[in-house]
């Protein structure tokens, strides 16, 4: 574990395999649960949060770019990440699709770029191959500067491997369903083994975690709340991640885990449940693939006119 010899805690940041340096925290935005713009700002300028994680499928990178504008935080001290949804898939539509996510961030480059899914639309005649276009793609937008981490979310040990068969660079990032009821134990070990980071998301079990009666237990112990418990316990797997809140309350605590320390007994609590309980990846993920639905299509349908109005 990477630990603050002055407190034993684990560090702010992680450094990928290619040197630069990712935020331990960060806020996620994904259009399940609505987006909070006002909560974004405030999570940029009042809470220290320095990564901001989004995707084209989400819908909310256009908002991004004017919370970033508004919140006065330095592009370089940034750390953005967006993912290519399926549809985008092939040698030929990536540059133009990182293109699309880059201007409605209204950056020059990207920090993390991934492959959302390693599935593919039920037309194409070659998944896998498919897939290594993409990545190869990826590969060459690396080479170019800009991206500076290229990396895949929701991959398994088979999926890595898969592009590990073909590539040029292997994954710098793995962005997988993390919380102690998917603690995937093999995959990290993988991941670690070939020195790609995993970041974790949805630290809270889709909020089912934090009425779980261990962890409100551990969190009255430390006297900190089962979210912030939860958050922790991923840190201390070394595990960055990117809890979502639309309040500001929320996010302000999400990020305030940094002045405690989960004890051995307590880690290895959380460890030992159940695993498979809560899963956020949607078993009809092909069909959402296939229905080419608009992206954002989970917002509230006056969120974006609301917001272009103001």
């Amino acid at each position: 574990m990477n630990v603050d010899k002055e407190n034993r805690n684990p560090r702010r940041e992680v450094i990928l395999r290619n040197g630069v340096r990712m935020p331990t925290i960060g806020l996620g935005t994904s259009h399940t649960g609505g987006y909070s713009h006002s909560s974004v700002v405030y999570a940029l300028k009042q809470c220290n949060y320095r990564l901001i994680d989004t995707a084209k499928r989400y819908g909310t990178e256009e908002f991004i770019k004017h919370a970033i504008a508004e919140c006065g935080v330095k592009r370089e001290d940034l750390f953005l990440i967006s993912k290519l949804w399926p549809t985008d898939y092939g040698l030929d539509n990536v540059k133009q699709a990182l293109k699309g996510s880059l201007d409605r961030l209204g950056i020059e480059y990207i920090d993390a770029f991934l492959i959302h899914y390693p599935e593919v639309s039920s037309t194409c005649k070659n998944k896998w191959q498919t897939l290594s276009d993409t990545w190869r793609a990826l590969e060459l937008a690396y080479d170019d500067g800009l991206i500076r981490a290229i990396g895949v979310s929701n991959y398994s040990i088979d999926d890595m491997q898969h592009v590990e068969e073909n590539c040029s660079v292997m994954p710098l990032l793995n962005q997988i369903e993390f919380h102690p009821y998917q603690y995937q134990t093999e995959l990290l070990q993988y991941c670690s083994d070939k020195k790609i980071q995993v970041q974790g998301y949805c630290p809270l079990g889709h909020g089912n975690l934090v009425s779980h009666e261990s962890v409100i237990k551990i969190a009255n112990s430390v006297r900190r709340t089962p979210a912030q418990v939860l958050i922790r316990w991923s840190i201390q797997h070394e595990v960055p991640t990117i809890p979502k809140s639309t309040k500001q309350e929320r996010v302000k605590e999400n990020i305030d885990i940094f002045d405690f320390e989960l004890s051995d007994e307590q880690i290895m609590m959380l460890d030992s449940f159940p695993q498979g309980n809560v899963k956020y990846i949607e078993l009809d993920i092909q069909d959402k693939i296939d229905e080419n639905l608009p992206d954002g299509y989970r917002l509230d349908k006056n969120v974006r006119d609301n917001f272009f109005q103001t």
